[in-house]
C-alpha cells in the first residue's frame, strides 16, 4: 500500500501540474489549438481526482489492515482500535489530514470540471485556479508531509488514536469542517476567474451561489459539531472556550456569512463589487490559515493534533495568493465600478452595510486574539495568551447588534423605507419583546441589574423575541394571502408559500435557527456547578435535581480500562433515572479520556463528570446545571434545514395578484 499510495500521489501531482500550466497556456495564448489544450488540461484535472482517491483509499486500507510498516498508521492506529475510529485515523494526524484536504479539493474540482459546458471559458479559468491550489496541497503530501513514509522499525502494534478523537462525532466533525474549508476554494476560483477575464454581469455570483451556500452549511455543521464534541468529551461543562483552533474555524465562517449577505446588494443594486471580491478572497485565505493553525501545531490548543514545520509552506502560499489577488484586483479596478449609491440610512442596503461591518469587526477581533500569542512571542520572546474575557468583551455586543439587524433588516425596503412602513412592521414585534422582558423581571426569572452577564442574557432573550415575532409575522402575512386565494389551511399555506419562494423563506428559517442559538447562548449566564465526593448514599443537590451515590464499577476492554460512578437522579423528588459518568485509560498510548453523563432537556442539561478518586477512595463528581443548551443544537438543525430549503428551486412563479399581495415588506434574501 505504501508504494501504491506514494505512486498515486506522484501521478496526481503531475496531472494537477499539467492541468494548471497547460490550462494557463491555453488561456494566455488564444489560438486555434488552445481549445484542445484546455480540454486536455480539464481531463488531467479529472484524472488527478482518480489518483488522489486511490491514495486516500490506500491509506484507509492500510489502517484497516493494521499495516504498521507505514509510520502514519503506526502513530495513529492500533489493532484494538474500534473499526469506526479507523476512519478517523485518516484525518487525526497532519499527513493524513492534508491528504484528506487534497482529496476533497480534487473531488470539488472533479464536479466543477464535469459542469464546464454551461460556460466553458469561465469554467476553464476557474479550473486553472483550482488546479493551482491542488498543486500546492499535492506538493505538501509528496514532499513536506508524506502520509506513506515508512516506519523506521518493525512494530507489532501502533500507538493508537488520540483518546480525544475516540468519540462518534469525530468520525463526521472533521469531514464537515474540511468540506467547508475546502469548498470555499470554488467561489474563490470563480471570483478570481471573473476578475481575470472581466466577466460581464453578476453571473459568476449566480453560478457560485449553490457552491457557497453548501460550503457555508458544511462549515456551520462542522463548527457546531466541534462545539458539541467539546461539550461531550472535554468535561469542562462548556461548548466554546475561544480555543485557537475553534477560532480558526470561526474566522472564514464570519467573512463567508458577510459575503452571503452583501453579495445580494451586488445582485440587486450593482453595489459593493470590490468589497465582495475581497470578502471571498479573505474567506479563502482564512480557510488556508485555519488549516495551517490546526495542523501545524504552531499554537497551543486541545484541538491541535499535529506538530510539524510545514508553516513556511503555508506562509509562502498565503503570500503568493495575497499578491495574485491584489494584482488582479488593481488591474481590474475600473471593471468593478458600483452602479448605484446608498440613498437612505433607513434602507435594506444600509442594513447590509452595517451587517458586513459587524462581521468584519468580529472577524478581526477573533483573528487578533488568536494570533496575538504568536505576535507577542515574535516581538517580545514571550507568548502572551489572550483569554475568553477579551473575546467576550467585543463579541457579545457585536453579536447582539447582529441579532438586532437579523430582525430589522428584513423589514426594511430597498433604497428607502417609509415611516409608515416602519410603524406598521415594528409595532407588534417591539411591544411583544418589551412585554416579555418586563414579565421576566416581574416574575424574577431575570435580574439584569445584578451583573453584566445577566444583563446580556436578558437583552439577548428580549431581542430574540423581537426577531422571532418579525419572522412569524412574515410567514403569517404571506400564508394568509395564499390561504385566502386557495382555501388551504394555515399550515398548508405556509408550505405553499415557502415552496413559491424558497430562497426568501429558507432565509427566514435560517434566521429563526440563529434566534434559537442565541437564546441557548444566553443560558450560560445562569449556569450552576458543584463538586463533591459521591460514595454510597452520598447526596448532592443542584437546582431541582438530587443525586445519590449508588455504586462504583470498573471495566476492561481490549482498547481501554475504565472507572464509572453509578448515580441515582431525582427531579423535584421524583426518580428520573440513573447516570454513569466515566473515566477511561487507553492502553495503547496510556492516555486518559472522559465520558460525560448528560441528561438533556429543553429547559437545561444535568451534566456530570467523573473527576477522579478521592484520598478516601470515593468518586469525585463535578455536576453542572446548564440552562437552554439544547436550544443551540435545535437551532443548528433549523439553520441547516433553512439552508436546504433555500437551495431548492421555486415551485413556480407566483401569479401577478399574489406577487402584489406579498410585496411588502421585502424579505431576507432573494426578492
Amino acid at each position: 500500500m505504501a508504494f501504491f499510495g506514494t505512486f498515486a500521489l506522484l501521478i496526481a501531482l503531475a496531472l494537477a501540474g499539467y492541468s494548471f500550466f497547460v490550462g494557463l497556456l491555453a488561456l494566455v495564448f488564444h489560438r486555434r489549438q488552445s481549445g484542445a489544450l484546455s480540454e486536455t488540461a480539464r481531463r488531467a484535472g479529472i484524472a488527478s481526482f482518480v489518483c488522489v482517491t486511490g491514495a486516500a483509499f490506500a491509506l484507509v486500507y492500510a489502517t484497516f489492515t493494521n499495516d504498521f510498516s507505514i509510520e502514519y498508521i503506526r502513530q495513529h492506529s492500533n489493532k484494538a482500535l474500534p473499526l469506526i475510529y479507523k476512519f478517523s485515523a485518516l484525518w487525526s494526524g497532519q499527513e493524513g489530514s492534508l491528504l484528506f484536504w487534497a482529496w476533497l479539493l480534487a473531488a470539488y474540482g472533479f464536479v466543477l470540471r464535469l459542469r464546464h459546458k454551461s460556460d466553458p471559458k469561465l469554467f476553464a479559468y476557474a479550473s486553472v485556479i483550482l488546479a493551482g491550489v491542488q498543486v500546492f496541497f499535492l506538493l505538501l503530501v509528496n514532499v513536506a508531509a508524506r502520509p506513506f513514509g515508512l516506519a523506521a522499525r518493525v512494530v507489532e502494534d501502533g500507538n493508537g488514536l488520540n483518546p480525544l478523537l475516540q468519540y462518534p462525532e469525530m468520525v463526521i466533525h472533521p469531514p464537515m469542517l474540511y468540506l467547508g474549508y475546502v469548498g470555499f476554494t470554488v467561489p474563490f476560483a470563480f471570483a478570481l476567474a471573473a476578475l481575470a477575464m472581466k466577466y460581464p454581469g453578476e453571473r459568476w455570483i449566480h453560478i457560485t451561489r449553490i457552491w457557497t451556500m453548501v460550503t457555508w452549511c458544511f462549515l456551520t455543521i462542522g463548527i457546531f459539531l466541534g462545539s458539541h464534541w467539546a461539550y461531550s468529551v472535554l468535561g469542562w461543562g462548556g461548548y466554546w472556550g475561544w480555543d485557537p483552533v475553534e477560532n480558526a474555524s470561526l474566522l472564514p465562517w464570519l467573512t463567508g456569512t458577510a459575503f452571503l449577505h452583501s453579495v445580494m446588494m451586488q445582485e440587486k443594486r450593482g453595489m459593493l463589487k470590490k468589497w465582495n471580491m475581497w470578502l471571498i478572497f479573505t474567506t479563502f485565505m482564512l480557510c488556508i490559515l485555519g488549516t495551517w493553525l490546526t495542523r501545524s501545531g504552531v499554537i497551543s490548543s486541545v484541538h491541535a493534533f499535529a506538530q510539524s514545520s510545514i508553516g513556511l509552506w503555508f506562509i509562502v502560499f498565503l503570500f503568493l495568493t495575497f499578491v495574485v489577488c491584489n494584482l488582479f484586483f488593481f488591474w481590474r479596478w475600473d471593471f468593478m465600478k458600483t452602479e448605484n449609491k446608498l440613498e437612505s440610512i433607513v434602507s435594506r442596503e444600509s442594513s447590509f452595510v452595517f451587517n458586513n461591518v459587524l462581521f468584519v469587526v468580529a472577524c478581526f477581533t477573533v483573528l487578533w486574539g488568536t494570533l496575538f500569542p504568536l505576535l507577542s512571542e515574535w516581538v517580545q520572546g514571550t507568548k502572551v495568551t489572550v483569554g475568553p474575557p477579551f473575546f467576550n468583551r467585543v463579541m457579545i455586543p457585536v453579536g447582539l447588534l447582529l441579532l438586532v439587524l437579523t430582525g430589522v433588516g428584513p423589514l426594511l425596503a430597498w433604497r428607502k423605507t417609509s415611516l409608515g412602513s416602519l410603524r406598521r412592521n415594528f409595532t407588534v414585534p417591539t411591544v411583544a419583546a418589551i412585554a416579555l422582558g418586563l414579565v421576566m423581571i416581574v416574575t424574577g426569572w431575570a435580574r439584569p441589574w445584578i451583573s453584566t452577564s445577566e444583563f446580556y442574557a436578558w437583552t439577548t432573550i428580549v431581542l430574540s423575541v423581537l426577531v422571532a415575532v418579525t419572522i412569524f409575522a412574515e410567514f403569517y402575512r404571506g400564508a394568509r394571502v395564499i390561504a385566502g386565494k386557495t382555501g388551504e389551511n394555515i399550515v398548508g399555506a405556509i408550505l405553499h408559500l415557502t415552496r413559491r419562494n424558497t430562497r426568501r423563506y429558507g432565509g427566514y428559517l435560517v434566521h429563526f435557527g440563529v434566534v434559537l442559538i442565541m437564546i441557548g447562548f444566553a443560558g450560560t449566564a445562569f449556569n450552576q456547578e458543584k463538586e463533591q465526593e459521591m460514595g454510597f448514599g452520598d447526596r448532592l443537590e443542584l437546582g431541582r435535581y438530587t443525586l445519590v451515590g449508588k455504586s462504583f464499577t470498573q471495566d476492561d476492554t481490549p482498547n481501554h480500562v475504565s472507572d464509572a460512578a453509578i448515580l441515582e437522579v431525582s427531579e423535584n423528588g421524583k426518580f428520573v433515572g440513573m447516570m454513569y459518568p466515566e473515566k477511561r485509560l487507553y492502553k495503547a498510548n496510556n492516555e486518559p479520556g472522559t465520558i460525560v453523563a448528560n441528561r438533556s432537556t429543553i429547559r437545561d442539561d444535568l451534566y456530570l463528570v467523573f473527576a477522579g478518586m478521592s484520598e478516601t477512595g470515593k468518586p469525585i463528581i463535578k455536576a453542572y446545571l446548564n440552562p437552554l443548551v439544547s436550544w443551540i443544537w435545535v437551532g443548528v438543525i433549523i439553520v441547516v434545514l433553512g439552508t436546504i430549503v433555500a437551495l431548492f428551486p421555486n415551485m413556480q412563479a407566483a401569479t401577478a395578484q399574489e406577487r402584489v399581495a406579498l410585496r411588502e415588506p421585502v424579505a431576507v434574501e432573494g426578492d
